[in-house]
């Protein structure tokens, strides 16, 4: 079944009216998504995706339909907001792609979670699919998922889909793939993703795909030495990227010894991982480490 969405998803647009949010909606809906309703301020009472009501309001698109997730694709100005507005409207599950979100506004948004029910993944995120129940709640390519029993976690979203598109072509399926974003502030993290796949019993092995900069690999190595039960083969991009500049994602910065690559992949080797040396050999470490 998976972690955090499945066939019974029913998933809010924030932003659904605009070029990206339909795009991607329409894709998401293809997948088998429950897409119940979209939000997009001063276009509500229409209908969007041939029957998809579009709303005013978080509030009363959920009060309405029913909503149990939303997913977010507003200008990086108005994310915040728009986080905050699905928070106070009581959805467990929002996901925000929007890239390039104010370090001060995640910092907010955070703080105002501290409180709250709602479980954010993101911003700059790709989002989170659990092949098999028909939930796509993402941007990635559907039709490079198998279900299964193995469940990744990822800062990079490109990675993710080169990992899972390995795994696929071994015929090793997914339980659940999540990719919790790049940005140094951020909603979900990985130890929290970690805990969930660990009390999954759908879930047997777990890939991890980290990057330089901030400390989360090392916090999920810690929560792996102590906590996990389950194969783990993890892998740490960024080994020749040169201190101080920025790599890719605005998190992707070294600026301590801690956020070196070869740090975090040793805190990880030492915590059990099946260390993967190159994105390449993401589904043959994999396939070694579970046999198959």
């Amino acid at each position: 079944m998976g972690i955090l969405v499945n066939k019974d998803t029913r998933l809010l647009v924030q932003g659904i009216t605009g070029r990206e949010g339909s795009f991607h909606a329409e894709r998401c809906k293809a997948y088998g998504t429950q897409i119940v309703a979209g939000v997009t301020p001063g276009k509500g009472g229409g209908t969007v995706l041939g029957d998809v009501p579009v709303f005013d309001t978080v509030e009363q698109a959920v009060k309405e339909t029913g909503a149990n997730a939303s997913i977010i694709f507003v200008p990086p100005p108005f994310a915040a907001d728009a986080m905050l507005e699905a928070a106070d409207s009581q959805i467990p599950l929002v996901v925000c792609i929007t890239e390039g979100v104010p370090v001060k506004d995640s910092l907010h948004v955070n703080r105002y979670l501290e409180d709250k029910q709602t479980r954010l993944i993101g911003p700059n995120c790709p989002g989170l699919i659990t092949p098999g129940e028909g939930a796509k709640v993402g941007i990635m390519p559907g039709n490079i998922h198998l279900p299964g029993n193995v469940g990744v976690v990822s800062r990079s979203g490109t990675l993710t889909y080169e990992g899972v598109d390995q795994l696929t072509k071994l015929g090793i399926g997914q339980s659940s793939c999540v990719g919790i974003g790049g940005d140094p502030v951020s909603g979900t993290q990985f130890v929290d993703v970690l805990e969930l796949f660990n009390d999954d019993p759908e879930t047997e092995a777990i890939v991890l795909i980290g990057e330089i900069g901030g400390t989360k690999e090392q916090d999920a190595a810690g929560f792996i030495k102590k906590f996990v039960k389950k194969p783990v083969a993890a892998l740490i991009v960024g080994q020749t990227a040169p201190p101080g500049r920025r790599m890719g994602h605005a998190g992707a910065v070294i600026t301590g010894t801690a956020a070196l690559a070869s740090e975090k992949m040793k805190a990880l080797k030492d915590a059990g991982c099946h260390v993967i040396p190159t994105p390449a050999d993401i589904g043959r470490v994999v396939q070694s480490m579970i046999g198959s």
